[in-house]
């Protein structure tokens, strides 16, 4: 056949599949022409889905892959199959571990605190770099081909999304539902701020039990005996309890102990719910600094003391000596102080669950400071109601009873964080109506502020009896309040407050919208088991309260991505994977089909992990000591970095993690279809 001297020869078909090639050109017509979209008029049955908001900081992991790639099957069946469907995108501010990122940063390049910079400042720089750096996991989630209405992507920090929190937190207190009050909670001293019971990890540490002697005050050759793990405390005892039938004691009720060290005396006190048979039978009681202490306490009027700092030192409640000490190192002190008096009895290892900050790791302090609380009995039992009734169903059904047991032992929510990002308190406090309830005095160097005041940094401390004004809208405008000085409450919120208004915040709430009344309730949430108390509860009351209809219909609980060892993956492990890597070698096609293939009903899915040598390709096992930065390769012998040392994504010096079950099935998934084409 002749063919014009002059013409183009056809071009050559690739010998190759090049997923990128082919996806990234897809999706691009995708967005451009917005065949994402939706709209309230379409005339059509709304199906919905508001994607969990992933943290501001995120990058792209394996879990958040099967998450989204859940979302995306019943969004995309559900639209081919004639519904409006809206799969609603965004981000959540993440307030403490946003915080910390922009924290360390400063501190690497300035080598200053949040305290030296001020709040103002540090605000303005973490916005800086939520806008330059926040967006990544959006643009990662694009390359997965999550098929979200992109231009409907929201951030829990918005102005919109702000102005709903604040009628939230207003409804709420106007209903007798948010309170604030003096109350023994979880405090993060590295962090300096509260965490919910939720917040804290707890974990078996190795530790020790001290015996310490306390002499009787009329007579202190005799002597009663406790037993702590935490024996800087004692310098905040303000009792010794025993229970009121131990023949042991019983005669030395109402009688008093010389604190060692303090020099106070103490009353020994009866209380019914000592457990006799545990240790000596004596417990050394106090109340600022631990949770059974503190009801000890408020049944016998026992003085509150508290000995510690926000960031874990001794204050000046404590003998001179002590004070200013870091707890762990004034730990040695007082127990080489108590020994060098004779007063330290035998030392044992002792192991014990304890408390950890879920973001920074901090052994957390029990710690009495005043907070904004949520009452959580009413609210619970709407939730519990709208599970029960059928309207909010679990898939598997088995998660029903997990979710409900949380509610019977739920203790009312701190909500207020004393971190600088997030959603502002929005309550006031005049100080002219409030005088003797808040104390004005200068910040230390190492201290949170309010304001500058001639050269000097002032903090207000809010007092417990202080009247707060609680109002969506900043009163100091109002004509009752000309002439007077107001300042806002320093605190936060809770990132989950803003998140628990998720489904309908992102949809116009409070205003009466089109969206909200169209897309309202949401029909499914896809998510793990890890947050059904942080988020899933949270959200149920907040909808059932605030609009009377729960905010989504269906919740399916998905599995947890492992190793397969059965490890979680983790950067820490060296056991991760990167989904983008696996995109970029086999295709966005390929590592969903593997998803959906592995992923039965809320079960782990375990992913066994394969290094990829940089200079030949040739696949191997991932070591079970993952301590060794440079591997030898066993085809090529090349040394190379399993940590490139400028750059993650670095092919030249780093192994690619990848997993066999996705390189057995793409080339499985290529087999049975030919060519891979894109998600449609």
């Amino acid at each position: 056949m002749s063919t014009d001297a002059g013409a183009t020869p056809p071009s050559e078909m690739p010998t190759q599949y090049n997923p990128q090639a082919a996806e990234d050109a897809v999706y691009a017509r995708w967005e451009a022409a917005r065949a994402f979209g939706t709209s309230p008029d379409a005339g059509r049955k709304p199906y919905t889905i508001v994607i969990p908001p992933p943290n501001v900081t995120g990058v792209l992991h394996i879990g958040h892959a099967l998450n989204n790639s859940l979302q995306d099957l019943l969004v995309r069946f559900k639209r081919m199959q004639g519904f409006e469907t809206l799969w609603l995108p965004g981000t959540d501010h993440a307030g403490i571990a946003t915080q910390n990122v922009v924290e360390k940063q400063i501190a690497k390049a300035e080598d200053k605190t949040r305290y030296e910079i001020g709040r103002e400042e540090l605000i303005r720089r973490i916005w800086a770099w939520t806008e330059q750096s926040g967006g990544t996991i959006l643009t990662q989630l694009r390359k997965l081909g999550a098929s979200c209405d992109w231009s409907r992507t929201k951030f829990t920090l918005e102005e919109k999304l702000n102005l709903a929190v604040r009628h939230a937190f207003v409804k709420l207190h106007a209903d007798g539902l948010l309170y604030r009050g003096k109350y023994l909670v979880n405090w993060c001293p590295r962090c300096r701020t509260t965490l919910s019971d939720d917040e804290v990890e707890h974990e078996e540490v190795n530790g020790r039990l001290y015996e310490l002697h306390y002499p009787l005050a009329e007579d202190p050759s005799k002597r009663l005996t406790v037993a702590t793990t935490r024996p800087e405390t004692m310098l905040g005892d303000t009792a010794v309890a025993v229970h009121p039938d131990d023949e042991r004691y019983k005669h030395l009720i109402g009688k008093t102990l010389k604190l060692p060290l303090a020099g106070r005396e103490i009353p020994i006190v009866a209380d019914a719910a000592l457990d006799r048979s545990f240790g000596t039978g004596c417990l050394k009681v106090t109340p600022a600094h631990d949770p059974v202490d503190y009801q000890i306490g408020q049944r016998h009027k026992l003085e509150v003391l508290n000995i510690l700092t926000e960031d874990g030192r001794l204050n000046e409640a404590c003998p001179p000596e002590f004070r200013g000490l870091d707890r762990f190192r004034a730990r040695k002190a007082v127990v080489a102080a108590l020994d060098a008096l004779g007063l330290l009895g035998e030392v044992k290892d002792h192991k014990q669950q304890v408390g950890h900050c879920y973001r920074c790791h901090t052994m957390i302090e029990p710690y009495l400071t005043s907070q904004w609380f949520v009452n959580m009995k009413p609210l619970s039992k709407l939730a519990v109601e709208a599970t029960a009734s059928g309207r909010v169903r679990f898939h598997p059904e088995r998660w029903t009873k997990v979710y409900l047991k949380w509610f019977e032992d739920v203790r009312d929510w701190p909500v207020s964080r004393q971190i600088w990002w997030g959603h502002q308190v929005p309550a006031w406090y005049c100080l002219e109506d409030n005088a003797g309830a808040i104390v004005k005095l200068e910040a230390g160097p190492d201290e949170p502020f309010d304001l500058v005041e001639e050269g000097r940094r002032i903090r207000y401390l809010i007092g417990e009896g202080a009247k707060p004004i609680v109002a969506i809208d900043d009163p100091r405008g109002r004509p009752e309040y000309q002439g007077k000085t107001l300042i806002q409450d320093p605190d936060v919120l809770d990132t989950w407050f803003s998140s628990a208004l998720w489904p309908f915040s992102t949809l116009g709430w409070p205003e009466k919208t089109a969206d909200l009344d169209y897309y309202y309730p949401t029909d499914t949430l896809v998510t793990s088991r890890g947050i059904i108390y942080f988020w899933v509860a949270r959200m149920v009351m907040m909808g059932q309260h605030l609009l009377h209809k729960e905010p989504f219909r269906d919740v399916v609980i998905h599995g947890t991505v492992l190793d397969g060892d059965g490890a979680v993956m983790s950067k820490s492990k060296g056991n991760g994977i990167d989904p983008l890597d696996i995109i970029k070698r086999y295709g966005a096609d390929a590592m969903r089909f593997t998803i959906f293939d592995m992923a039965t009903e809320g079960q782990d899915i375990k992913f066994p992990v394969q290094i990829v040598c940089p200079h030949c390709d040739e696949m191997q096992d991932l070591p079970r000591k993952r301590t060794e930065p440079v591997m030898n390769c066993v085809k090529c012998k090349n040394l190379s970095s399993s940590r490139c040392p400028t750059s993650r994504r670095c092919p030249s010096r780093r192994w690619a993690r990848w997993t066999r079950s996705v390189s057995r099935r793409a080339a499985t998934s290529r087999t049975r279809s030919g060519t891979p084409r894109a998600s449609s």
